[in-house]
């Protein structure tokens, strides 16, 4: 019986948590953003960004222009009026704003978890302290996460709310 990680065997390898936390503001912010895509604390995935950007260390400027990009793209799918846009945006850069910096914060949380793990004796306080701060800061995100969808669909109408569901679907079908 092969297992999931064995060549041949057609079921992906699970990720770890820790590899799935570690770039979860800095993911959620660009692709959420970006695209506007709800996710839920403990679901944030995503192993990189959609439309050619991959997991990494990105400036402020790289990700502002990814999510200007996204955004021009977005607009199109549901046909946004310039005066949403005007709305929109600057409610997107405020919450990339404020979930960029949580990027660094991850990073720190997943070196600690590497150095309790590779240690001669695992350090389980260590661990336990940066999982805590894993999903501290999961939830933090998808706290901000929440309230820009809310506030973006008070700006859309319902035809246009209904547009950006169909959009996202088919963009998650594609990761």
């Amino acid at each position: 019986m092969t297992t999931p990680s064995e060549p041949g065997n057609a079921t992906p390898p699970r990720r770890s948590v820790f590899g799935r936390l570690r770039i979860d503001a800095f993911v959620a912010a660009a692709v959420l953003a970006g695209s506007l895509v709800a996710v839920a604390a403990t679901g944030m995935g995503a192993s990189g960004f959609h439309h050619g950007m991959t997991a990494g260390t990105y400036s402020a400027a790289d990700v502002s222009a990814h999510v200007d990009h996204m955004l021009k793209h977005l607009y199109v799918e549901i046909d946004a009026a310039d005066a949403q846009k005007a709305q929109i945006t600057p409610l997107v850069q405020q919450a990339v704003n404020d979930l960029l910096p949580m990027h660094a914060q991850l990073q720190a949380a997943h070196e600690q978890a590497i150095q309790a793990l590779t240690q001669n004796t695992v350090d389980r306080t260590a661990l336990e302290a940066a999982r805590v701060a894993h999903l501290q800061l999961a939830d933090q995100a998808s706290k901000r996460l929440t309230q820009l969808l809310a506030d973006v669909d008070d700006v859309l109408t319902p035809a246009q709310r209904t547009a950006l569901a169909a959009h996202l679907k088919q963009m998650h079908a594609k990761s």
